[in-house]
């Protein structure tokens, strides 16, 4: 009996730590084959050979031969290698996301001698890093893959002496007489300053359905997950730029994809639904407000009202959701002052309301929610932390 190639992970569609697992390692931006050992009777006995016949899923195999049983987060971390605590106590400036925005402000600061620590809790790179390909970021005239972008993100930074810890939630931030500490699940971390830069997600429909099918059925990752329906029919729920421009990259692996929307008509540009009505695989309905995800165990498609308040359903083999974004600002809710929609509010020096606490990119009040602005906004950051921090790094004793 021959194991698939490269990393496997053999589960259900139904197995919470199964989607949790796949989704920690999409964040990360690891490959992996999913085996569903439901359907796949050579699947469940592979399973069974790791596990003296016992069905424990997750099951997951890797390249050389080591096999983990239902393992937490931490543990998949570790087994691939993945920088989770970092070196030292203290830094100047902790940097909270590793976005265009987090890591341009890092690499800034650290230019300036400021040691500085990056913590992501998904993949680096952030929703840029996600992103299929970039075309509008200057400086690359035939566009660029968004895993390119944020490795090169990634090294430029790290040349410069930036320390970078991935798959660590920060929990909190406290600010404290003489420095601010920030708090993640493995440990904490003092410094002068930090700069929040968690950017957005995409928001959620709420309806009936949408959580027990998310992983396995419901999406809103096309890079991440558009492979897995290869000759299969997609409906994909929005009409802006994202639903467009997703829409297109999944049709190189649907057969059919179809665009739902709530509104009389796409509000993407004009170029991206030029290039969406061209597009044989691609088909738009529009005035249809999504009421429910569908399917006992397997995702089976979307229910939806019309204009009049007429219901339809449209069967699917899987959903992407691209209806706007939320920013990711929990963490500092009861912190900072936040607008009315959850954004960070600052001042003209990228400050927020509580001092040495600093926002940039999409997490920030008034962003423009594009990478080339994020990183502008991160180098301006960063030089405003360098005159926050000097004064009170003067004379400090070496930590």
């Amino acid at each position: 009996m021959m194991e698939p190639a490269g990393i496997v992970l053999y589960g259900t569609t139904w197995c919470g730590d199964c989607k949790r697992s796949k989704q920690f390692l999409a964040e990360q931006r690891v490959p992996y084959t999913f085996v569903d050992v439901d359907t796949d009777l050579e699947g469940l006995a592979i399973v069974e050979s790791h596990n003296e016949g016992k069905h424990v899923i997750p099951t997951i195999v890797f390249p050389d031969g080591s096999v983990l049983l239902e393992p937490s987060n931490a543990e998949l971390a570790a087994q691939l290698g993945i920088h989770s605590v970092a070196a030292k106590s203290f830094y100047d400036l902790v940097v909270v996301g590793s976005g265009p925005a987090g890591l341009t402000a890092a690499l800034y600061a650290a230019r300036e001698g400021i040691s500085t620590l990056v913590v992501e809790r998904a993949g680096i790179g952030g929703q840029a890093g996600v992103t299929e390909r970039l075309d509008n970021f200057p400086g690359f005239p035939e566009g660029v893959t968004g895993a390119e972008f944020a490795q090169r993100l990634r090294t430029q930074a790290e040349r410069f002496g930036v320390e970078i810890i991935a798959s660590q939630d920060v929990t909190s931030i406290v600010p404290e007489p003489s420095c601010l500490t920030v708090s993640t699940s493995d440990g904490g971390y003092e410094c002068f300053a930090v700069l929040l830069a968690t950017g957005s997600t995409y928001r959620r429909l709420g309806i009936p359905g949408e959580e027990d099918h998310i992983g396995a059925g419901v999406h809103f990752c096309a890079t991440c997950d558009g492979p897995f329906y290869r000759d299969r029919d997609v409906v994909v729920i929005g009409g802006g730029n994202s639903a467009g421009e997703e829409s297109i990259f999944l049709a190189k692996f649907a057969r059919r994809v179809t665009i739902v929307t709530k509104d009389p008509a796409m509000t993407a540009s004009r170029t991206i639904i030029d290039k969406v009505e061209a597009h044989p695989q691609i088909s738009v309905i529009t005035d249809a407000t999504p009421t429910a995800f569908l399917g006992d165990g397997s995702f089976t498609g979307l229910r939806f009202s019309n204009a009049a308040g007429e219901e339809r359903e449209l069967g699917a083999d899987g959903a992407f959701v691209f209806i706007g974004l939320s920013p990711n600002s929990r963490l500092v809710g009861d912190l900072v002052e936040l607008d009315g929609a959850g954004f960070v509010v600052c001042d003209v020096g990228m400050q927020t309301s509580v001092p040495g606490i600093f926002a940039a990119g999409d997490v920030r009040s008034g962003s423009t929610k594009q990478a080339a602005s994020a990183a502008g906004e991160g180098a301006a950051a960063a030089l405003a932390i360098r005159r926050y921090v000097e004064p009170l790094s003067a004379g400090m004793p070496s930590r």
